[in-house]
């Protein structure tokens, strides 16, 4: 894993050989972005299977539960995590459930391969995804993105970073205004840094510059990702993407949301129902390591939902999904599980 903490300015590789260091390195940060989450989490599902000391299939189908709760208690709402952990649990129970000699081996083989397949999978998916949201995108205009979903946040070129990465691939004169997204920075550390690494043109702002910039007139729309997607269109991504929402409809700016079909959650009525992971207080009063702030009470939510009445289109691997969101979404969740 290329550690996301320590860019801009180091570029640091972590190898794991243990699926408790993929589960910690997923807590730390290490790696972040849903979709990134859900390919570490399901290579993480491997690596325990993998190097299980397990003798016989009742051993390991002992341990694999363990293994799966281990992956699954690290991030609240990034649903890709559960998604992926889901996907590898069948692949585990087809593969269990037939006959041979061979069988330990085999699921050793399988899962290595499943969790490989979700990488390739996830590469192809930002690349639909760029396809469909770079017709969107107003041609030399300015966009304003959120948090980080680019490449570190996806297993190939990113959701919202895909799409504005797309329409400069096919010409576009793309200027994307970048908040710095607090407490964690990763628009100012991540987006600036791989948009600069493209040679993509980019103004970093502060994040209460928002509003300045959006009544100017000159962003043309705003693409952002997504952790988590309510049935009813209502979106989790990192906190002040709703304050944007808002922010763009009192402007008259379009604002997208790019994200895989993986991150719907048609379980969930709305975008009340979605868990917000808090963390930890010393990202408000700490930055890089030094005390910015007294000890003080301290609120520290990693994630708002914005409703869907201020979702102008989502963005997916199976199209464009707009207004009434129930049925709109419904009708790509059920395209995508016919194609498998």
């Amino acid at each position: 894993m290329l550690d996301q903490r320590r860019l801009p300015t180091e570029v640091v590789y972590h190898t794991y050989c243990d699926f408790r260091e993929v589960a910690r390195a997923i807590t730390e940060m290490v790696i972040r972005g849903a979709p990134a989450i859900g390919v570490a989490a399901a290579m993480g599902v491997a690596l325990g299977v993998e190097k299980s000391r397990a003798r016989t299939v009742e051993e390991l189908k002992a341990e694999f539960p363990g293994i799966c709760e281990a992956l699954a208690k690290t991030r609240p709402t990034a649903v890709d995590l559960f998604w992926a952990i889901e996907r590898m649990k069948r692949r585990f129970a087809e593969e269990i459930a037939r006959a041979g000699s061979n069988t330990l081996a085999r699921v050793r083989a399988a899962m290595v391969a499943e969790a490989q397949q979700v990488h390739l999978e996830k590469k192809a998916i930002d690349e639909a995804i760029g396809r469909y949201g770079a017709e969107l995108l107003p041609r030399d205009a300015k966009v304003m993105t959120q948090c980080n979903a680019g490449a570190l946040a996806t297993g190939g070129i990113g959701t919202a970073l895909g799409v504005i990465r797309t329409a400069v691939a096919a010409g576009s004169k793309v200027t994307v205004l970048v908040p710095e997204t607090r407490p964690y920075l990763q628009g100012a550390r991540l987006t600036a840094w791989e948009l600069r690494e493209d040679g993509i043109p980019l103004t970093l702002i502060t994040d209460n510059m928002v509003g300045h910039f959006l009544k100017r007139g000159d962003v043309g729309a705003v693409v952002v990702g997504a952790d988590r997607i309510a049935a009813n269109g209502d979106t989790a991504n990192k906190i002040g993407t709703y304050q944007i929402a808002v922010l763009a409809r009192e402007n008259g700016v379009p604002f997208y949301v790019a994200a895989p079909i993986s991150t719907l959650d048609l379980s969930l009525s709305s975008g009340e129902l979605i868990p917000i992971e808090e963390r930890a207080a010393e990202e408000v009063t700490h930055i890089q390591g030094v005390r910015i702030a007294p000890e003080v009470a301290v609120a520290n939510p990693a994630f708002d939902v914005t409703p869907a009445r201020l979702v102008t289109a989502i963005i997916t691997e199976r199209g464009v999904a707009r207004p009434p969101y129930d049925e709109s979404l419904r009708r790509l969740v059920e395209a995508a599980a016919n194609a498998r």
